[in-house]
């Protein structure tokens, strides 16, 4: 008998729909506004902040619908955008100097859904609201830091091959080696030429060696700084709890910052413009730290202090730089104490075995180097910033250190796990600037969404409405799998990682629920041939839907090709378009070919019908 559907064929497609309703259910719950209490520099938050936090907006008599530690922050629900505001400025004075609070808007989906990672659509910025910041990087900085790493190298390759200099600076946009006779300068240049293809170096008259790096190597520092800072502030982002955050590369400096649902700009900005990096430097014990103190600072060596103030005397020569920190992880040693374990990656293991090789049993310390943002402009109108160092901890060395080392000497286990998170969270080759920001409101991102979704529901009906005239019984089961096409839609892009619904991406799921229906158009219209030519009802049914495929398939994946190559190349809003509308294309197919035909055959399939309302 024709058109009977197997038994497995109708637990896929039960199977399929319960799956994609019951991640597309959380979107029914919406958000609550929340305060959230994260970690900070030297503190961390854990469960037992939740009495003092419950203590301190009670006493300011703040309603709260509940006050959970999840995802090591502090999340605070509050009723209204106004009890919000009231919350953040209470938190704000009581923890504000220790940990970070922002306001936010948080998921109300409830637990049991929590416990199928069942969550609601990430919302865009355009349709949640949020902050736009367009951020600069200090390419003057990064080329300087560049400078540094690799003058500390020609000292200490230099003075390892036994070739003597007098002097090695950087002067301008070069380095100059200064030698104190005619042979020894040709031999240096002999070997530095050998070991650094990616420099151009050249003679001067004055026993000078100039070096300047290639065009190809500017550029590739460039590239590295946008990149790592990239890394950063998406490490940043996180403390800010942001659910899908958009940070990526624009043009040869500059990076795209959007956080839907913050709506505290003013601590995004500030977690965002804090620009840290990392040294390690040796101790210089040869000289007294008192003397240093008192003003009297050797030439080679600075003065540091540390969180606590206890003055460092450190050697000017930088070992390492904290951007060849690959990982970091915390531990206790042998004897029961705090350390931190480094890994470091192939150019910074070489350079820290060279580096400490005759260095066992002195002391080396790591230094913590902040960017602030002055009030001051340069002549181009970038702001300048200043340089703040700290000593965050000094240990002895205990053997010759590679890629893989320990730092010991940590006072305690919160100390070691901070300084890990520190190391692992790397280090911004540039200082950063905040040259464009915007806010958009959740007022506007309501309005948004109650426009795109008017436009969906007016799609979908009038969709419903015209299959329902035209194809009667036949137009019931299109509509069925038409409200099942969306209810798939929204659970696909729920259940997919990094998938953002933007304004854009309404219109492309609006645009799917006209395309979803061609399919069954074209199938309907093939049974209604085949009927006209004589062919049984079972009979038109089976060759309408066997003959419509290969034009239905056809049509749908250059549709989809086209989708892809919008995703490949676009940006943005572009991309949120072509991913709902490829997600739209194979929910449609599913819905369009496998369930109205398990629909029409469990409502007419192996049977006798003499005619079809269709």
């Amino acid at each position: 008998m024709l058109n009977q559907t197997p038994i497995w064929k109708y637990l896929l497609v039960f199977f399929v729909l319960a799956m994609c309703g019951l991640y597309a259910l959380p979107n029914l719950y919406g958000e609550d506004h929340a305060v959230q209490i994260t970690s900070g520099r030297n503190t961390e938050v854990s469960a037992t902040l939740v009495p003092a936090v419950e203590a301190s907006l009670t006493a300011a008599n703040i309603t709260t619908k509940s006050v959970e530690f999840k995802d090591q922050q502090v999340i605070v629900r509050l009723l209204d955008s106004d009890t919000q505001l009231l919350a953040r400025e209470n938190l704000e004075r009581k923890f504000g100097e220790d940990y970070g609070v922002a306001m936010n808007l948080v998921p109300d989906t409830p637990e049991w859904l929590e416990a199928l990672n069942a969550s609601p659509m990430k919302l865009g910025l355009d349709l949640r609201g949020g902050v736009h910041f367009l951020i600069e990087v200090d390419m003057k900085s990064a080329i300087d830091t560049a400078f540094e790493d690799i003058i500390g190298t020609f000292r200490t390759q230099l003075r390892e091959e036994k070739i003597r200099y007098r002097s090695v600076r950087q002067v301008g946009e070069e380095i100059e080696i200064t030698f104190r006779d005619p042979e020894v300068l040709e031999k240096a240049q002999f070997f530095l030429r050998r070991g650094y293809a990616d420099m151009v170096f050249n003679e001067r008259d004055d026993l000078t060696l100039r070096a300047v790096f290639t065009e190809a190597k500017l550029a590739d520092i460039r590239d590295k700084a946008v990149k790592q800072n990239i890394t950063i502030i998406r490490g940043r982002v996180n403390q800010l709890g942001v659910a899908e955050p958009l940070v990526q590369k624009q043009g040869a400096e500059r990076i795209v910052v959007q956080l839907p649902g913050i709506q505290d700009p003013a601590k995004a900005k500030e977690i965002l413009s804090t620009t840290a990096t990392l040294e390690l430097r040796m101790v210089d014990e040869l000289n007294d730290v008192r003397d240093a103190v008192n003003g009297r600072v050797p030439a080679r060596s600075q003065l540091l202090y540390t969180a606590a103030g206890r003055p460092v005397l450190l050697e000017k020569q930088i070992m390492l730089t904290g951007n060849h920190i690959s990982d970091a992880s915390n531990s206790v040693d042998e004897n029961g104490f705090p350390q931190v374990n480094i890994s470091l990656d192939s150019e910074g293991g070489s350079k820290m075995s060279n580096g400490t090789k005759d260095k066992i049993g002195k002391v080396m310390a790591t230094v913590f180097i902040e960017y602030k943002a002055t009030e001051e402009r340069d002549a181009n109108g970038k702001l300048v910033f200043k340089k703040e160092m700290e000593v965050i901890n000094t240990a002895t060395i205990q053997a010759r250190l590679g890629n893989s080392f320990r730092i010991t000497g940590i006072d305690s286990a919160k100390e070691a796990r901070n300084l890990a998170e520190l190391l692992r969270a790397g280090a911004l080759i540039a200082p950063i600037q905040i040259v464009e920001e915007r806010t958009v409101g959740p007022s506007l991102g309501k309005e948004n969404i109650e426009l795109g979704y008017t436009a969906i529901l007016y799609g979908l009906a009038a969709v419903l409405v015209f299959m329902l005239i035209y194809y009667r019984a036949f137009g019931i089961v299109a509509n069925l799998a038409l409200v099942a096409n969306v209810i798939m839609i929204v659970g696909v892009i729920s259940l997919i990682p990094g998938a953002t619904l933007t304004l854009p991406g309404m219109a492309g799921i609006v645009l799917t629920v006209g395309m979803a229906v061609d399919a069954n158009v074209l199938i309907f219209e093939r049974i209604r041939e085949e009927i006209r030519d004589g062919r049984s009802p079972q009979q038109a049914i089976h060759f309408g839907y066997d003959n419509a495929f290969s034009t239905i398939l056809d049509a749908n994946i250059t549709t989809f090709i086209a989708g892809m190559i919008l995703f490949a190349i676009g940006t943005g809003p572009i991309k949120g378009f072509s991913v709902t509308l490829m997600i739209g294309i194979a929910t449609s197919m599913f819905t369009a070919i496998v369930l109205t035909r398990v629909l029409v055959n469990l409502i007419w399939g192996g049977r006798r019908v003499k005619s079809l309302a269709i």
